[in-house]
């Protein structure tokens, strides 16, 4: 049975950071893109930052550009999300996903259960 357990969230203040974790178990993801996607309340869920399964190239959310960086163990099979320079704009539940194929365009195939980051101002 494939699991993505999502760690590393919490409560922090604006200007500080996180370092979120999603361990992925049941299978090998070494050839799929990974993701990391947040939904604020009343919003849609979207995609705040993508990686390849080389974990060249990665994706990032206008938004996101600079602050922070996915990166990828596929020995471990964890994938990360260090957050930094954090606002209350960033505050959402942050899900760890797998695509269907190595690439960041496609369908998701996975979904974790969500972790929770919120930023106080």
């Amino acid at each position: 049975q494939v699991q993505l357990v999502e760690s590393g969230g919490g409560l922090v203040q604006a200007g500080g950071s996180l370092r979120l974790s999603c361990a992925a178990s049941g299978r090998a993801f070494n050839d799929n893109a990974m993701g990391w996607f947040r939904q604020a309340p009343g919003k849609e869920r979207e995609l705040v930052a993508g990686v390849t399964w080389s974990d060249s190239n990665p994706y990032y959310a206008d938004s996101v550009k600079g602050r922070f960086t996915i990166s990828r163990d596929n020995a471990k099979n964890t994938l990360y999300l260090q957050m930094n320079n954090l606002t209350p704009e960033d505050t959402a539940v942050y899900y760890c996903a797998v695509y269907v194929s190595g690439s960041v365009r496609g369908p998701i195939e996975y979904w974790g259960q969500g972790t929770q980051v919120t930023v106080s101002s």
